[in-house]
């Protein structure tokens, strides 16, 4: 199994500067890759760039890229430019984020959004492939019809002719989606009890397109907090659990209050959406079942977290991305110290 570490969302400028010394940090402790994440603060690409002219091995992905933030062929353009920068160390998360953020934020409606990340990745791989780039989709057309405009090759010539691209994806559709298309997919809440139907599911989705399933990597991230009692440990996630469950959409459309739904916990996960769109951002945390935490995380000391790298492994997961919520930096460094020894754990006890 591959270790990551995902840096996530960011508020300030020093926590931007202290998320490029964890990154260094991670590379010199033998993480696989940095992953950052983008919603409507700091960007993606600017960070993993930053990340890439400081480190020489790493891999550096975006988990996510909003797909409705960029068109198809900036997106191609950034991703050959990054994969450049980087030596040929990037991959390319991708996801529709949600109705609150595309339409609130991008201006972009939250239609099909399925049939668009299809058309959207098409149009990428045209490009980075260095054909001469043509879309007649429902969501895209290139070029347009009637104007001056005219079928272009991407000039860049890219260190690799073809460069990862992973999904985000939640729901049956988006898996299958996943299974045909990507080659990796970014899960968030992954139970390993629960799970397994949507590994098995991508799976069955890659065989029925013709692929081999153990070529996609089943990337998940995963909140870790180190601490020798579990439920002291889940106090530094409940707040980040709560975002999602109770703010990350709308309402009506919110991916993460399913998932907690689906686990078994749909009144709970109610109460947390409640207290939190109420603005009472405490409550809301509090709520959090610490079963949920504790089933979607990496709580506890190095043996309990190997013991749960080795759960994730046997529920197929290919690649995990860790999540730390230490209040430091100095925190967070011990807590990648405590994963890649774990890890070393788990894979000695195979």
């Amino acid at each position: 199994m591959r270790i990551g570490l995902n840096l996530g969302y960011v508020t300030t400028a020093e926590e931007l500067a202290d998320n490029l010394a964890l990154a260094v940090a991670a590379e010199s402790l033998g993480f696989d890759c940095v992953w950052a994440a983008e919603a409507y603060g700091s960007d993606a690409v600017t960070v993993l760039s930053a990340v890439a002219a400081r480190t020489h091995r790493i891999g550096v992905g975006s988990a996510v890229l909003q797909i409705p933030g960029r068109t198809p062929a900036m997106t191609a353009m950034t991703a050959a430019t990054l994969d450049a920068l980087s030596t040929g160390r990037f991959t390319l998360g991708l996801g529709v984020s949600g109705p609150q953020v595309s339409e609130g934020w991008h201006g972009v409606r939250f239609a099909d959004p399925i049939g668009r990340t299809e058309e959207y990745v098409q149009i990428i791989r045209q490009a980075i492939s260095r054909r001469r780039v043509t879309a007649g989709g429902e969501h895209f057309t290139l070029p347009l019809p009637g104007g001056q405009g005219k079928s272009l090759v991407l000039s860049l010539q890219p260190v690799r002719p073809q460069i990862p691209i992973y999904l985000a994806a939640i729901g049956p559709k988006n898996l299958d989606l996943t299974g045909r298309i990507a080659d990796g997919w970014l899960g968030i809440f992954f139970d390993p009890d629960t799970a397994a139907d949507s590994v098995d599911r991508i799976g069955a989705a890659a065989t029925a397109a013709g692929r081999n399933p153990a070529e996609i990597d089943i990337c998940v991230t995963v909140p870790t907090s180190v601490d020798p009692d579990p439920v002291r440990a889940a106090d530094l996630v409940r707040p980040y659990a709560a975002l999602y469950i109770g703010g990350m959409g709308s309402p009506k459309t919110n991916f993460y209050h399913r998932t907690a739904a689906e686990m078994g916990f749909r009144d709970e996960a109610d109460e947390v959406q409640r207290r939190f769109l109420g603005r009472d951002y405490a409550g809301a945390a509090a709520a959090v079942p610490a079963e949920f935490i504790d089933r979607t995380s990496l709580l506890g000391d190095e043996e309990r977290i190997a013991q749960r790298l080795t759960r994730l492994a046997a529920a197929g997961v290919t690649s995990v991305a860790v999540s730390c919520f230490d209040p430091d930096l100095d925190g967070k460094i011990a807590t990648l110290t405590t994963v890649a020894a774990a890890a070393q754990r788990a894979e000695a006890a195979k």
